[in-house]
Protein backbone atom coordinates (compact mmCIF):
# COMPACT_ATOMS: atom_id res chain seq x y z
CA UNK A 1 0.00 0.00 0.00
CA UNK A 2 1.13 2.86 -1.04
CA UNK A 3 1.17 6.63 1.45
CA UNK A 4 -1.76 8.22 -0.95
CA UNK A 5 -3.88 4.33 -0.62
CA UNK A 6 -3.09 4.82 3.40
CA UNK A 7 -4.51 7.95 3.91
CA UNK A 8 -7.21 7.20 1.49
CA UNK A 9 -8.58 3.99 4.24
CA UNK A 10 -7.99 6.72 6.64
CA UNK A 11 -11.53 7.59 8.29
CA UNK A 12 -12.18 10.97 8.04
CA UNK A 13 -14.91 13.82 8.75
CA UNK A 14 -17.40 14.67 6.15
CA UNK A 15 -16.17 18.31 5.58
CA UNK A 16 -12.86 16.65 4.57
CA UNK A 17 -12.00 18.16 1.04
CA UNK A 18 -11.24 15.74 -1.82
CA UNK A 19 -7.76 14.64 -2.06
CA UNK A 20 -7.60 16.01 -5.45
CA UNK A 21 -8.03 19.85 -4.26
CA UNK A 22 -4.87 19.47 -1.76
CA UNK A 23 -2.04 19.71 -5.18
CA UNK A 24 -3.70 23.26 -6.39
CA UNK A 25 -4.71 25.20 -3.02
CA UNK A 26 -0.63 24.30 -1.85
CA UNK A 27 0.69 25.24 -5.69
CA UNK A 28 -0.70 28.58 -4.90
CA UNK A 29 0.05 29.43 -1.40
CA UNK A 30 3.65 27.58 -2.65
CA UNK A 31 3.93 30.33 -4.75
CA UNK A 32 2.78 33.61 -2.46
CA UNK A 33 5.18 31.74 0.52
CA UNK A 34 7.91 31.70 -2.08
CA UNK A 35 7.93 35.41 -2.98
CA UNK A 36 7.18 36.62 0.90
CA UNK A 37 9.56 34.39 2.35
CA UNK A 38 11.82 34.95 0.01
CA UNK A 39 11.67 39.31 0.53
CA UNK A 40 12.10 38.38 4.13
CA UNK A 41 15.14 36.06 4.29
CA UNK A 42 16.78 38.11 1.45
CA UNK A 43 16.21 41.54 3.86
CA UNK A 44 17.32 39.74 6.70
CA UNK A 45 20.01 38.50 4.81
CA UNK A 46 21.49 42.23 3.55
CA UNK A 47 20.31 43.07 7.58
CA UNK A 48 17.26 45.27 6.21
CA UNK A 49 15.45 42.99 8.48
CA UNK A 50 16.31 41.53 12.04
CA UNK A 51 17.16 37.52 12.29
CA UNK A 52 14.74 37.06 14.28
CA UNK A 53 11.89 38.48 12.55
CA UNK A 54 12.99 36.03 10.21
CA UNK A 55 13.58 33.36 12.47
CA UNK A 56 9.23 31.68 12.72
CA UNK A 57 9.50 32.06 8.48
CA UNK A 58 12.09 29.02 8.69
CA UNK A 59 10.85 27.27 11.42
CA UNK A 60 7.71 27.63 9.32
CA UNK A 61 9.12 26.28 6.35
CA UNK A 62 10.88 23.52 8.21
CA UNK A 63 7.50 22.63 9.86
CA UNK A 64 5.53 22.93 6.64
CA UNK A 65 8.56 20.89 4.60
CA UNK A 66 8.09 17.80 7.53
CA UNK A 67 4.30 17.52 7.25
CA UNK A 68 3.80 15.14 4.31
CA UNK A 69 6.94 12.48 5.57
CA UNK A 70 5.11 12.52 8.49
CA UNK A 71 1.80 12.20 7.49
CA UNK A 72 2.36 10.22 4.17
CA UNK A 73 5.81 8.53 4.64
CA UNK A 74 5.68 7.57 8.84
CA UNK A 75 1.83 7.38 8.78
CA UNK A 76 1.61 8.91 11.89
CA UNK A 77 -1.27 10.82 12.42
CA UNK A 78 0.34 11.94 16.02
CA UNK A 79 3.55 13.43 14.48
CA UNK A 80 1.44 14.91 12.06
CA UNK A 81 -0.77 16.67 14.46
CA UNK A 82 2.27 17.53 16.42
CA UNK A 83 3.79 19.22 13.21
CA UNK A 84 1.06 20.99 12.12
CA UNK A 85 0.46 22.87 15.31
CA UNK A 86 4.02 23.80 14.92
CA UNK A 87 3.19 25.25 11.63
CA UNK A 88 0.21 27.18 12.89
CA UNK A 89 2.47 28.36 15.89
CA UNK A 90 5.17 29.24 13.63
CA UNK A 91 3.39 30.83 11.34
CA UNK A 92 0.96 33.14 13.77
CA UNK A 93 4.36 34.23 15.37
CA UNK A 94 6.25 34.95 11.89
CA UNK A 95 3.24 37.22 10.54
CA UNK A 96 3.14 39.27 14.10
CA UNK A 97 6.87 39.65 13.79
CA UNK A 98 7.04 40.61 10.19
CA UNK A 99 4.02 43.16 10.13
CA UNK A 100 5.44 46.14 11.73
CA UNK A 101 8.07 45.83 8.91
CA UNK A 102 6.32 44.60 5.84
CA UNK A 103 2.57 44.86 6.35
CA UNK A 104 2.18 43.31 3.07
CA UNK A 105 4.37 40.05 3.98
CA UNK A 106 0.87 39.44 6.91
CA UNK A 107 -2.07 40.54 4.44
CA UNK A 108 -0.42 37.80 1.49
CA UNK A 109 0.01 35.53 4.25
CA UNK A 110 -3.93 35.31 5.39
CA UNK A 111 -5.12 32.77 2.47
CA UNK A 112 -2.16 30.66 3.88
CA UNK A 113 -3.17 30.99 7.58
CA UNK A 114 -6.64 30.02 7.15
CA UNK A 115 -6.03 27.33 5.14
CA UNK A 116 -2.97 26.11 7.96
CA UNK A 117 -6.33 26.63 9.86
CA UNK A 118 -8.70 25.00 8.54
CA UNK A 119 -5.84 22.17 7.89
CA UNK A 120 -5.00 22.42 11.47
CA UNK A 121 -9.02 21.06 12.04
CA UNK A 122 -8.81 18.84 9.63
CA UNK A 123 -5.51 16.43 10.85
CA UNK A 124 -6.42 16.71 14.20
CA UNK A 125 -9.80 15.36 13.64
CA UNK A 126 -8.56 12.84 11.60
CA UNK A 127 -6.20 11.66 14.46
CA UNK A 128 -9.22 11.67 16.72
CA UNK A 129 -11.24 9.63 14.57
CA UNK A 130 -8.14 6.98 13.89
CA UNK A 131 -7.00 7.09 17.35
CA UNK A 132 -6.12 3.28 17.96
CA UNK A 133 -6.95 2.34 14.74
Amino acid sequence: MNSFEGYQILAKPSWAPPGWLFGPVWTVLYVVILISFGIVFYKAGTRQLGLLVALPFLLNLIFNLAFTPLQFGLRSNLLASADILMVLGTLVWALVAVYPHLRWVTWANLPYLGWVLFATALQMTITGMNWGK
